[in-house]
Formats: C-alpha cells, structure tokens, sequence
C-alpha cells in the first residue's frame, strides 16, 4: 500500500477562524465510510462487551465459560470466533485513521496540529478513566489515549526527554508497590524503538555489511536475548522462569531485526510494514509461547539428590512447601546466614507462589461478582477505582500492539484509500475474499485445541490456541472492513448499511451509552440481572443497538454532533462548536 500523501483540495477553515488555527471539520468534510465502519464495530464491540457485564472481567482470558449447552453454547461460539478481538482491532484501526485525516488536512492547510491533538487525547484520557472507574472496567477509551500518547512520542518525541522520562519512570518502579512504572518504562522504550525505525535513516557498519541502525539493535538485543535463554537452559540449579520467554522473544526479536534490515527501503512503507509486524510479533510471541509451556517440562522441576532430574508432582510440590512454611526460624545456621535451599524446596516455594496466584486470581473473581451483584454503587466506584493504577501500567504495554493498528490506520488515509473508497474497491474485495477465510479460520483452528482455559493448567493448549485467534484477528478485521466498503458502495440492498453513519457520527456517545445502559441493567446497584443466558444477551445487544440506530438518527436531525462528541471538539479545538443545525 502506498502511504505517500494524497493531494485533495485543503479543508476551507470555518468562516470567521483564523487561518492558522484547527477548527472541527464541517459534516460536508466527513468520510462516510469511515463513519459506517465505526457503526459497524460498535455493533460487535457491544456483542463483545456485554458477556462481562454478566461474568466477572477478571476470567477475560478464560474464554468460553465451561457450563455452557444447546443455544447459549452456541451464541458463545459465535462471539468468541466471529467477533472477540476483531472489533476492538477495527476501532484501533479507525483511531488511527482519524489521527490521520486530523494530520493530512492540518498539514495541507499550514495549521498546527500536536497541541490541538494533546488536547483531543487528554479530553480522551479523562473520558476513559471516568468510564472505568464509575461504570465499567473494560474500558478501551483510556488505553486509546495512552496509546495516541504515545504514538506521538513516536513521530514527535525527541530523544533527551525520552530517555530522562525512561529514567525517571524506572526509578520509581524501586519504590515499594510501584512496580507498575517499570511497564511505563518498557512502553515507552519500545515507543523509543519505534521511532528511530521510522524517523532514523543512519546506518552502521557491521563486518562490512551496512545496516540501520534500528536492525543493528534489534539484531544486538534478539542475540543477547537467546545467549541468556542458553544460559538460563544449562544452568542445573539457575532461575526457571526466564527460560520460556527468553526463548521465544530472543528468536524474534533477531527475525525483527533481520526483516527490518531487509525492507527497510523505502521509506514511504514503512509506517505501515512496522504496523502489521508489531502486531503478529505479539500474536506470534503469544502462540509460541503457548507452544513452549505446552510442550516444554513444568519450570517446577526439582532436582533429586543423586542428581537425576525429577518432574515435580503438584501434591509432592504443595507437600514440600507445607514442609517449607512450617521451618522454625532456628535452621539458620550459626553464622546468622540462611542455608542453601535444596532443589526441592526451591521448587516447593515457586509452587507455592503459584497456588498464591491462583488463589489470589480465585478470590479477585469471587470479589468481582459479589460487588456487583450484591454491592452498592460506592462499593463498585471504590472496587474499579483501586484496580486503575494496575490498567495504567497495563495500557503502556497494550499500547504497542495498538500503535500498530494506528500505524497501518494512518497508512490507510495517507494513501487515499478511505477518502476515495469507491476507486480502490478491488483493494477491498480482496480484503474481504482473503482476509476473512484466513483470519477467522486461524480462530477456528484454534478452537480445535481448546475452546476454554482452567488456570494454573500448563497443558490445556490455551495458549497456543489463543495465540492462533490473536494472528487471526489481523486479517478479519481488515476482511470485516473490506466487506463493509463493499456492500457501502454496492448495488443491493446491502447499501443500506449506510444507516450506520449516524452511529458512526456519535461513536463516542453511543460507546458510553451501552456500558450506562448495561451497568444499570444488569449491576446489582441497579436493576440487577447480572448472569442473563448468553444467548438472550444478544437479543439484548440486537435491541439496543437497533434504538441507538434510530436515536442517532434523531439526535443529528437536530443537532450537529453527538453531545459528548460536541464537548470534545469544544475542549480540542478551544471554541464553542455550533450545536443546533
């Protein structure tokens, strides 16, 4: 795809704004297909979203509940596969497109952009957290920001402040309980990584060959990765817990690097090549790491004393940290120092931290479900606000995957084809012809090894089978938006789809309104069916989204925007935008 710059006529300032200054696009300005594929995704987004109104969020990665038969079975099946993970990938692809059609049309016009796109992010930002912290913990707005964030350290930041940032994050995550800034840190290290890919084209020169220096990192940091997994391997009494991630990230990171070196060139690609490769590095660090823990002996391995390896069984391991916890203080030895643990009780403590975490994982659930079926509305707001600080480390990881969904966004409108939809349809064709078979298919080739997860079981096939539906959802969500390009700009009656521009217009409102709608329906603080039949949740979905179509529809007959769409052009832009037509 090319991602040279389009050269439509500049967007006309509104009349009486200053010609330097950003003003909000008139509704004459607006791409309609942008606006139809973001009602698109907010119909899967709510099929999604509303399993964990009536489930706790903390069995996210369980997959399908495991009590399930007949129609409620099968209304899981076609969420989990059909819909999980490809919208929220649509609407980060759509982020990135408005990120870029802000971008193109403040260039072409001479006018400034980075404030006015803080502004828009921190608007965003604050959005997030409130809707996580006083309906909903599945929030994405806030983890958008965090990523829009840093998105713009890529293309703007400057390399002192980045690293003093880097530094000083790193230096809080020593204080006690602030392990979370180390996760700011390493975002915002790969953030750093990312830009001197696309914004250096200085090169090294290694063993005569002369590569960017970008893939000279890479290639530096992916051979000291599988240096340390062979160390950590032969050590017979070393750490165990680095030995899997350490052997799936050293390979790839060296094949990133490698790739990187190979198309570097030219320069125009690689926006959108860094895109789609920082997503299946995740996705593919995450199937192979499922096939690492499959395959590869437990890490609470314990050693016999004659030397001969022996695999720890879970009752001898909980056996031996009984022994472990019941040791008087009084097996120190003379000199005051602690006696060298033994291979079995290293692997009795490391089981008992896991069955900690189980244990820990059991009562957060357990937690969850009794605030929000039996709580008050303060207890929910206190629960959701205690866990926000864990979502904000959390989003500086996420965020990486998510700037490459922005990045191939901002290809999209950089090349015209979302502006100009209707000329490039046999690009959409074969987004839809190939990317849908592919991208679902992987989903439900994974389904084959494991539909559900149980915690704590290595042997399940989970991981490979969600790392499998992650690659998928890639080419899905590009087949989903192909598809509905196509029946837009179709002669059937599929054209219809058009009715979605409206909800597209006021995705922001419409986003907010089904989490207060399904808060209120079903928390226990309100009216309170929490734990409705699966397949009756998508009646639920199928009515509301159907009066969020007509309400739409109402709404922008009278007025120009949504209202919280109207609040946050007005905050971005700094002026008053007109309400009322």
């Amino acid at each position: 795809m090319d991602t040279t710059l389009p050269a439509p006529a500049a967007a006309e300032p509104d009349r009486g704004t200053p010609a330097a200054a950003m003003a909000p696009i008139a509704a004459t300005q607006r791409i309609e297909a942008l606006d139809v594929v973001r009602g698109f995704a907010l119909l899967g987004i709510f099929l999604m979203n509303i399993e964990f109104f009536n489930r706790p969020f903390a069995s996210f990665n369980e997959g399908m509940p495991r009590n399930l038969s007949g129609v409620d079975w099968l209304a899981s099946w076609f969420v989990a596969y059909f819909v999980q993970g490809k919208f929220w990938t649509i609407f980060s692809l759509l982020f990135g497109m408005g990120f870029a059609v802000m971008m193109v049309r403040a260039e072409q016009a001479g006018r400034e952009f980075t404030p006015v796109y803080l502004r828009r992010v921190l608007a965003l930002a604050v959005f997030g957290a409130l809707h996580f912290i006083f309906l909903w913990d599945g929030d994405i707005l806030f983890s958008y920001a965090v990523a829009a964030l840093m998105l713009m350290v890529v293309l703007y930041g400057r390399p002192r402040p980045l690293l003093l940032a880097i530094a000083v994050f790193v230096g809080l995550g020593f204080i006690p309980d602030m392990k979370g800034f180390f996760g700011i840190a390493g975002g915002l290290a790969i953030a750093g990584l990312i830009s001197l890919y696309l914004r250096n084209g200085k090169r090294v020169t290694l063993r005569g060959r002369s590569l960017p220096v970008f893939s000279a990192v890479l290639l530096g940091l992916g051979a000291a990765l599988c240096l340390a997994a062979v160390v950590f391997w032969l050590l017979p009494d070393g750490p165990t817990e680095p030995r899997g991630p350490l052997s799936v990230f050293g390979p790839l990171v060296l094949v990133a690097g490698w790739l990187s070196w190979k198309y570097f060139d030219p320069a125009e690609l690689r926006g959108v090549r860094l895109g789609a490769s920082l997503y299946l590095f995740g996705a593919l660090a995450m199937t192979l790491g499922g096939v690492l823990q499959h395959y590869a002996p437990d890490p609470l391995a314990a050693y016999a004393p004659g030397g001969a390896k022996a695999q720890a069984t879970a009752p001898a391991a909980r056996a031996a940290a009984a022994v472990v916890a019941a040791a008087p203080a009084s097996a120190a030895l003379a000199d005051g120092k602690e006696p060298k643990k033994t291979p079995a009780k290293r692997c009795a403590a490391r089981e008992a931290e896991r069955a900690k975490r189980l244990a820990e994982g059991r009562a957060e659930k357990e937690t969850e479900i009794r605030v929000l079926t039996q709580g008050s509305y303060g207890e929910a707001v206190l629960y959701r606000a205690a866990r926000f600080p864990e979502k904000v480390a959390g989003d500086f990881g996420f965020a990486v995957v998510l700037i490459g969904m922005f990045l191939l966004g901002i290809g999209f409108v950089r090349s015209g084809v979302m502006e100009n939809a209707r000329e490039h349809l046999p690009l959409f064709r074969k987004l839809a012809l190939w990317g849908l078979p592919i991208g679902i298919g992987l989903g439900l080739a994974g389904s084959l090894i494991a539909m559900s997860h149980i915690p704590g079981d290595r042997t399940d096939g989970w991981g490979i089978a969600r790392g499998l539906t992650m690659l998928g959802n890639l080419p899905a969500c590009l087949g989903y938006v192909g598809l509905v390009v196509l029946m837009l700009h179709g002669r059937t009656p599929f054209a219809r789809i058009a009715v979605l521009a409206p909800l597209g217009r006021m995705a922001l409102t419409n986003y907010l309104m089904q989490s207060l709608v399904c808060a209120l329906y079903f928390h226990g603080y309100a009216l309170g069916h929490w734990g409705m039949p699966r397949a009756q949740q998508l009646v639920f979905v199928a009515v509301v989204f159907a009066a969020q179509v007509a309400f739409s529809h109402w709404w922008l007959s009278k007025f120009r925007y949504g209202p919280l769409e109207w609040f946050w052009r007005g905050y971005t832009y700094r002026q008053v935008p007109k309400f009322r037509l």
